[in-house]
């Protein structure tokens, strides 16, 4: 099988499963200032993403899930590609209720992989995570080394990634299955039990409480800015971009906990109180991407440099009315 390959078929219409979420919000807009993108279609059941996050855009969102098979079908109809972002996220609610994270996250993943095959092939691209590498020790992480999930959620996702790219050599379905690593960025949620790192540190520092570090704060993550993660997904989508095995899109640089807060005092201009907290169960010790697939890929993309992006995502924070 060739490593990648593109239909020269230009994209119209884009489809974003958890298009309401997070980087979802941030995919919908940057598809949108895509010349040869003329619509953009959100599909969210907005469990945990927001209507209010695609406001000012001309994404239409359409609320439904990716367990119900007729929401599917309608909004694939037509479509070229679909970005397939919709998850039930974070490694505690993964323990807390692995049942209901594999219904959204492998289940979930295969009605969406059948959806495009009753639509007559429609490409899609596969959100999967660096979790799935898990226990493995081996830095950096390269996408050839043995998964050893930690959590129903790695799991979840090594089974929705396994099902895609299997998916491609069962009935020859055009797809992409990336591994995201600590994404960050604007229209990333804080306050509440689930939030990653980032806005956990954010939203502590506006309200004055200590920053809680689990552990010690020497494990480190490869945070990628989304203004990156949007902008590979969109060349990927609209070039309908293909890969038999599993790209990691992260670029290999390794910030630990503790530096992260030292760079968010540093632009915020002010020291911040840390709080030391037991280790979470789930969690990896340290996480850092091998690129080279990923720049094979997309020869031409530009990482954002972490504090470019912390001073984006702060700005999106006082916009919000954080006091930072």
């Amino acid at each position: 099988m060739p490593w990648c390959g593109t239909v020269s078929s230009p994209l119209v219409r884009v489809v974003v499963t958890g298009g309401a979420g997070f980087i979802g919000a941030n995919l919908c807009r940057a598809l949108l200032a895509e010349p040869s993108v003329t619509e953009v279609v959100a599909l969210d059941d907005l469990s945990t993403g927001r209507a209010s996050n695609l406001d000012g855009t001309a994404a239409r969102l359409v609320e439904g899930s990716i367990l119900d098979r007729d929401a599917l079908d309608a909004v694939l109809a037509g479509a070229h590609s679909v970005v397939h972002l919709a998850a039930r996220p974070s490694v505690p609610r993964s323990l807390a209720d692995p049942m209901a994270t594999h219904r959204v996250n492998a289940t979930g993943t295969v009605e969406v992989l059948e959806a495009a095959r009753r639509g007559g092939g429609v490409h899609v691209v596969v959100a999967s995570s660096s979790s799935v590498y898990g226990a493995n020790p081996v830095l950096p992480k390269v996408e050839t080394l043995q998964p050893r999930p930690r959590s129903p959620y790695a799991a979840s996702k090594l089974a929705a990634e396994s099902y895609a790219l299997a998916y491609a050599d069962s009935f020859d379905l055009p797809v992409l299955a990336f591994r995201f690593f600590n994404v960050f960025g604007p229209w990333q949620p804080a306050g509440h039990a689930y939030a990653a790192v980032l806005p956990v540190f954010l939203d502590a520092a506006a309200s004055g409480r200590p920053l809680p570090v689990h552990g010690d704060g020497t494990q480190t993550r490869d945070f990628t800015y989304v203004g990156t993660v949007s902008s590979v997904l969109v060349r990927a989508a609209t070039a309908r971009i293909t890969a038999p095995e599993p790209v990691n899109l992260a670029f290999g640089s390794r910030i630990s906990l503790l530096e992260a807060i030292t760079r968010i005092e540093a632009a915020l201009g002010r020291p911040l109180e840390r709080e030391h907290q037991p280790v979470r169960p789930g969690d990896v010790p340290h996480s850092q991407a091998d690129s080279s697939r990923l720049r094979a890929l997309f020869p031409d993309v530009e990482a954002v440099p972490f504090d470019e992006g912390l001073a984006a995502t702060i700005e999106w924070f006082r916009a919000e009315g954080a006091t930072l």
